[in-house]
């Protein structure tokens, strides 16, 4: 993808927030594809950072935006058994499918692509994101920048978008 792409699919983005009554804080920083990358630039916002996973399951039927708190760890047989793909089932999508679903690239996935999505993804939301945060952060479709969205907000967004989060309580099981 172009960064002039990038730019186009951001600005939707921003048109997309701003339809909706949205605001939202955006701070820009250099590149990040890690979060270890992105935290010397993130450490000062108050609210939860997050880590997204984009994953198919092995027969390629199924394709789920994980997002959970930046810090998590994540067992893919565990979450694969919780969410009823099966032990085993759960691996990375390829870049491929991700742009063509999400229209970004690996580095950039984020819940709020998934106003490009045509239902096809599913997604599952660490339903710690929902206790407590003044602002949940995510890339706004380029890993230069990270947006803060209310909570109250993000699930107005959600909405919008037809994807109705898969709250998961990663605290309460062994992932």
């Amino acid at each position: 993808m172009t960064e002039q792409q990038q730019l186009a699919l951001r600005e939707a983005l921003d048109q997309h927030l701003r339809g909706l009554g949205i605001e939202t804080v955006c701070v820009e920083h250099p590149e990040v594809f890690t979060v270890e990358e992105m935290m010397p630039h993130v450490q000062h916002l108050k609210g939860a950072l997050s880590k997204n996973l984009f994953l198919k399951d092995k027969k390629k039927k199924g394709l789920w935006l994980v997002t959970v708190l930046h810090d998590r760890q994540i067992s893919l047989n565990n979450l694969a058994k919780k969410l009823g793909a099966g032990s085993g089932n759960l691996r990375f999508a390829d870049e491929a499918t991700l742009l063509d679903k999400l229209k970004v690239g690996q580095g950039c996935v984020t819940p709020l692509a998934l106003f490009c999505d045509q239902g096809d993804v599913k997604f599952v939301l660490d339903a710690a994101f929902l206790e407590g945060h003044e602002r949940l952060y995510f890339h706004p479709m380029t890993n230069a920048a990270t947006m803060g969205i209310q909570p109250d907000d993000f699930l107005k967004f959600l909405k919008s978008t037809g994807h109705e989060p898969m709250l998961v309580h990663f605290d309460d099981v062994v992932l």
